[in-house]
């Protein structure tokens, strides 16, 4: 298993890149701000050819790429339709003025392809098996993706968990209630093995988080399916 990220942009976003191994079909999750750059490093280092770019949620930091990166490669964006606004009203999700230039861009489009996510649904892209799973609180239409590998399965979480910390609750379509239940069950059920490859910040593991992230210490685990 391949899995190589950056931090794109200002925001230091972690767009992540996951393929079988190098030489194979990939897909791109989260291209940012400045995205186009070390992601092309990325490619042609590992000779990978992207079939698909998935977002976890709709803030412009995590999408800023999204048009470029799709058109030059002719794949589709996948997203959830409760943040598919975001992608040409980047504006709403933040709660300022729609107009105001965002990272030096006032004009916002989709890709030509667009894709909608549904939660407990299963992708198969460029070789891999990938879990999609609704996890609402840091926007509406937050997604996990989940892929089991030979090793340890791993979890892309965007804003929902970071090492040490979760996502904030506090801009528009936020909700600390839903952040809790999402963190109860997405997140808790999880094996401690799995890691966690976030929208922010360094990867770490759910053990690790289980036992020092006090965000979690304050939910129980729910049962698959519960709260959905």
């Amino acid at each position: 298993m391949l899995v190589a990220g950056f931090p794109a942009g200002p925001p230091a976003t972690n767009c992540w890149v996951v393929a079988t191994g190098p030489g194979e079909e990939c897909v791109v999750i989260d291209p940012g701000v400045g995205a186009e750059g070390p992601l092309d490093d990325i490619l042609t280092g590992h000779r990978l050819q992207p079939v698909a770019v998935l977002l976890t949620h709709g803030h412009i930091d995590h999408t800023f790429a999204v048009v470029p990166v799709c058109g030059a490669r002719g794949v589709a964006a996948y997203v959830h339709p409760s943040d598919r606004r975001q992608l040409t009203d980047p504006w709403s999700g933040l709660g300022i003025p729609r107009g105001t230039p965002m990272f030096g861009r006032l004009d916002f489009a989709e890709p030509d392809d667009v894709r909608e996510l549904a939660d407990g649904e299963s992708l198969t892209l460029a070789g891999l098996e990938l879990t999609v799973a609704l996890a609402p609180g840091h926007t509406p239409g937050s997604v996990v993706f989940g892929l089991a590998t030979a090793d340890e399965p791993l979890m892309f979480a965007g804003d929902l968990l970071f090492a040490g910390s979760i996502g904030r609750v506090d801009l528009p379509g936020g909700s600390d209630a839903d952040m809790l239940a999402s963190l109860s069950r997405v997140v808790l059920p999880s094996p401690d093995e799995t890691v966690v490859h976030p929208g922010h910040g360094p990867s770490t593991t759910i053990g690790r988080e289980r036992v020092g992230n006090t965000f979690l210490q304050l939910v129980s685990p729910l049962s698959p399916g519960a709260g959905r």
